[in-house]
């Protein structure tokens, strides 16, 4: 146990390396904006920590993302930030309550620059090749990635329909999450190369700018890496107006379900109506080490997981 605890931790203190690595030899700025904020977000699948004798209250981050934002729109061009981030009720072998992120933007380019840098970076951290100790499965990440947008996806795997997808993630989201998880994902799990999940409904991507050629969409996109859900991208919503809408929504939405219910973070607001057209990715660092270490669950590469406190 001890001398594979060492290797793995060795593997990630390596990846950490190599990613801080990849990013400085691209002219990225690394920042650290801080982990105690006034709103940790409003997405409504997303619980945080409060520091309740705090006044006014104060939460851990669930993502680095508005105070980076921040900081694009005071002119920072290419940031990068390796931070701990924290959500509640995040339990299991490829959660954990407190995870590290690997999150940046570029400012001033399309959505598809931030995917060109994530397919790089994995192919790069991966050494070409994903080999899933568990089932044998082998994944060449070393070939152009694969994308499928979410439309098609559901069509295929779970026998639904743009219309009533679009329907589903408006008015149903129970449904629409279970389809994704119990009939899309696990289908991800076979396939032997790294797949783009592209085009989300503009009903699941409360910080991403509609696409400009069908409004009912938004630049959202994912990747999966033998059906693990590495990350989460944008082209970024630079619109203030439309920005406060959403929020207020969430929390119209949260508050209705008994959610708590968080404030919205005016400085971001502020930063918002001065943002550039930008893109940004936020990417869980823990599962991409595990994968390069053969196995989907993070535990083996965190140095104590919740479990183990």
């Amino acid at each position: 146990m001890v001398k594979r605890r060492n290797k793995r931790l060795r593997e990630r203190a390596a990846i950490i390396s190599r990613v801080r690595s990849f990013f400085e030899a691209r002219d990225f700025l690394e920042v650290e904006t801080p982990l105690l904020v006034p709103s940790p977000g409003l997405d409504t699948h997303l619980d945080a920590f409060e520091l309740a004798s705090d006044e006014p209250a104060r939460y851990l981050i669930t993502s680095p993302e508005y105070q980076m934002k921040r900081l694009l729109a005071e002119g920072y061009e290419r940031i990068v930030q390796v931070c701990k981030c924290f959500r509640r009720a995040e339990y299991g072998s490829r959660h954990n309550p407190e995870f590290t992120m690997v999150e940046w933007y570029r400012a001033h380019e399309s959505v598809e620059a931030v995917i060109a840098d994530t397919e790089e970076l994995v192919r790069t951290l991966t050494n070409g090749t994903v080999t899933l100790v568990d089932d044998g499965l082998v994944v060449n990440t070393a070939s152009p990635f694969l994308r499928m947008t979410v439309a098609e996806a559901f069509s295929q795997y779970a026998s639904t329909a743009e219309d009533e997808m679009l329907h589903l993630a408006e008015r149903d989201e129970d449904q629409y999450f279970r389809l994704l998880v119990e009939r899309i994902e696990p289908a991800f799990e076979r396939f032997t190369r790294p797949l783009f999940l592209t085009d989300y409904p503009a009903t699941q991507a409360s910080l991403a700018q509609k696409k400009s050629s069908d409004a009912r969409y938004a630049e959202r996109f994912e990747l999966y890496v033998a059906g693990v859900e590495l990350c989460n991208g944008f082209g970024e919503l630079t619109d203030a107006t439309e920005q406060r809408m959403r929020l207020k929504r969430d929390q119209e939405t949260r508050r209705s379900i008994g959610l708590p219910v968080y404030p919205i973070d005016e400085r971001f607001m502020e930063a918002v109506a001065e943002l550039p057209p930008c893109a940004g990715n936020a990417l869980g660092l823990d599962r991409l080490v595990a994968l390069t270490c053969g196995t989907r669950e993070i535990g083996g590469v965190l140095t104590f997981s919740i479990a183990e406190l």
